[in-house]
């Protein structure tokens, strides 16, 4: 494989860098990308999104209008946050926020995308790092002339052709996920909200409830423990991994991938506090306050920190009726509304037990679990099947990348 090693600028019609400041609230308008839209896999994730307004628009975009094919990346606080902007996106730069436009006469976008998730990148990056007082930062005046090595046009188009092959298959299975887990919240709103449950027609319904259910709340399913109150001083780069707010995803998942660690010492003295497969996670605080997840199958131990709730059910299978019922909107609004009044959204694990729930017959509470439960066991198949194309496509990179394999 023919490779080019030279500064980025010389495959870029420009290198750009965001705002510096923020903007005034909008409830619309256009996107005010910012890091937590990108995703650490290099997708972008527009489910929680800030605003600029049209009045305002023009002044966020002197340096730049993001447009199709450029890549995006993060420069400061968290890192390694790589996304391509895709047809028929409508806003600007966030702060920390850079932006490549290259030149596709010399280099194709997704391979410069590819290129910047690969380690031979990240680990060059760790040498122009500035570390900071609170946070790291790359000198984004430096950007352009950091060095990148690039093939041929034709070697960059197979090598994405290769990977892309991995993210089109990973997309699609999560497309699936997201269908099983609506086709679950579908279900639990037809019987259990409009009321319409199997036999439903043969049951009186008093005061809003059928016969033989009755009012409760979810103190009555589960309790919501909080984690360990872990030590800023505790931190470091590997070791135990720990499960923190930022690791509960917008689309019920937790991501293990992207996990600050503590050493062995501090791991034992929050052994209580160690995660199993499939336990249901909850943000207690902050913007993400009520997002849940479960946490996936892994041989590794992980921990929970602080703020960040873990539901411990009276029967393991009524996990899944927790999950549908806090996913749906009534429960969302009245965590909202529970956790607002102080400066940041916070919410109490009693007042998530406080939550009320309807507690069905028996015979419709367990009708219910054995009509999901294929859905969500599909969904787990799902979730390892795309670990494992990660996992390969990830090897593949950095051999692509390096010239070791030719494709």
């Amino acid at each position: 494989m023919s490779l080019v090693k030279a500064p980025i600028k010389d495959f870029a019609l420009g290198i750009y860098d965001g705002p510096h400041a923020t903007p005034k609230e909008a409830t619309e308008g256009h996107i005010f990308l910012g890091i937590k839209n990108v995703t650490p896999e290099g997708r972008l994730d527009f489910s929680q999104i800030k605003y600029v307004s049209d009045e305002e628009f023009p002044k966020w975009t002197r340096r730049v209008t993001p447009q199709a094919g450029d890549v995006v990346f993060s420069y400061e606080a968290t890192l390694h946050r790589y996304a391509v902007i895709p047809e028929g996106f409508d806003g600007c730069l966030g702060r920390r926020m850079g932006l490549v436009r290259p030149d596709r006469t010399k280099l194709l976008p997704r391979y410069l995308h590819y290129y910047f998730l690969s380690p031979i990148w990240q680990r060059y990056l760790e040498t122009k790092v500035i570390t900071g007082a609170t946070v790291n930062r790359l000198p984004i005046k430096d950007f352009p002339s950091f060095l990148v090595t690039v093939p041929t046009l034709s070697e960059q188009a197979r090598i994405v052709e290769i990977l892309s092959a991995y993210d089109d298959l990973i997309e699609n299975n999560r497309r699936r996920i997201q269908l099983l887990e609506e086709s679950a919240r579908l279900l639990y709103q037809e019987w259990f909200v409009h009321l319409r449950f199997p036999g439903h027609e043969h049951v009186k319904v008093v005061d809003g409830v059928p016969e033989g259910w009755r009012n409760s709340n979810i103190a009555d399913f589960a309790s919501v423990k909080s984690g360990y109150a872990f030590k800023s001083s505790d931190w470091q780069e590997s070791g135990n991994p720990v499960i923190k707010i930022k690791n509960i995803g917008n689309n019920y998942d937790v991501n293990i991938d992207d996990c600050q660690c503590v050493n062995d010492n501090i791991a034992a003295k929050a052994s209580r506090f160690e995660l199993q497969t499939d336990n249901l996670l909850i943000a207690m605080t902050g913007a993400t306050v009520g997002k849940i997840g479960f946490m996936p199958r892994t041989n590794t131990k992980y921990y929970l920190n602080q703020r960040t709730g873990v539901f411990v059910p009276v029967d393991k299978d009524l996990t899944l009726y927790l999950f549908c019922a806090l996913a749906a909107d009534t429960s969302q609004s009245m965590i909202d509304n529970l956790a607002a009044g102080a400066a940041q959204p916070n919410i109490s694990g009693k007042q998530i037990e406080s939550i009320p729930l309807l507690t069905p017959s028996t015979t419709t509470l367990n009708a219910f679990i054995e009509a999901v439960k294929p859905a969500f066991a599909q969904r787990q198949t799902l979730i390892e099947m795309n670990g494992k194309l990660a996992q390969a496509r990830d090897l593949l990179l950095p051999r692509l990348m390096n010239g070791e394999l030719t494709p």
